[in-house]
């Protein structure tokens, strides 16, 4: 299928889509999870309230099929989504494999700790959200997984907001007025 916008040539969908997407600004995350099938964590873009209220409040976060962290999410039952601040670029980076960590143990050079499922928590995030798998749904190249919120911690060490990512590069949020 071929689309067409008023400032460029006839392109494929997948690459407006790709383009269009990249325009759009996301917080930046970990998904982490422990237990059985060991700890692992993936940072995702994808993540999104799904409600607060009955039967209590739900996200989602969509983790590549290929992913081993997405195995072991599911195999686990339980993870934590890690909301990154301004200033931990280097936090997404390792879990996105585009920093090497020492030893291999991404999570080495960061301070974790637990909550209520046991899955690990970056002690200075943003926020985090602690759950427990309620589905999942394949869509594609990507598992979107629902999780039931067990419990929230908001973060003391990041400062400022949230990371985020547009443009293919990590930005910050600057309130206007």
């Amino acid at each position: 299928m071929k689309t067409t916008t008023r400032n460029s040539p006839e392109i494929d969908l997948r690459t407006a889509f790709l383009d269009g997407m990249s325009r759009v600004a996301t917080s930046v995350s970990v998904v982490t999870t422990a237990g059985p099938a060991g700890r692992m964590g993936v940072t995702v873009s994808a993540m999104s309230s799904v409600c607060a209220d009955d039967p209590g409040p739900h996200l989602v976060v969509c983790v590549h099929r290929l992913s081993p962290a997405r195995a072991a999410i599911l195999e686990n039952g339980v993870f934590c989504v890690n909301v990154l601040g301004r200033e931990q670029a280097e936090v997404s980076d390792t879990f996105a494999g585009r920093l090497s960590a020492p030893g291999g143990d991404k999570f080495a050079p960061f301070a974790w700790t637990t909550l209520e499922t046991g899955a690990p928590v970056l002690a200075n995030a943003l926020v985090t959200f602690d759950c427990r798998v309620t589905d999942m749904v394949e869509v594609g190249t990507h598992g979107v997984i629902f999780g039931a919120v067990a419990w929230v911690s908001m973060g003391e060490g990041a400062d400022g907001g949230p990371l985020l990512h547009a443009s293919r590069a990590y930005g910050a949020f600057a309130p206007q007025g």
